[in-house]
């Protein structure tokens, strides 16, 4: 254990930001499971209220993971991956049942 006083602050500070930083990873995980689950609702059974849905599950996942790379949890590149493999998801089911 850290003896000096500043070293005693950033012990506490850098598991602040751990904690932080795991509950926004989290949550950030959570959406997209969800999302991806609606997606595949609306596959199964294409319908306005499943569009809806599953409209509203995007937007909640691309805010938190915007708000994460704002409070440097993410990088934005990472953030920007994770937004453009939660848009194409939709577009692969798209085609599939399209095609």
């Amino acid at each position: 254990m850290a003896n000096i006083k500043s070293a005693i602050k950033r012990v506490q500070v850098a598991e602040k930001n751990r904690l932080r930083n795991k509950a926004y990873k989290s949550a950030v995980r959570t959406l997209m499971k969800k999302y991806l689950a609606a997606v595949d609702a609306y596959a199964a059974n294409p319908s306005a209220e499943a569009k809806q849905e599953m409209q509203q599950h995007m937007a909640a996942a691309y805010s938190k993971i915007d708000k994460a790379v704002k409070c440097g949890v993410l990088h934005r590149n990472n953030g920007a991956r994770k937004k453009s493999r939660l848009a194409a998801s939709i577009k692969r089911k798209e085609a599939v049942t399209a095609g």
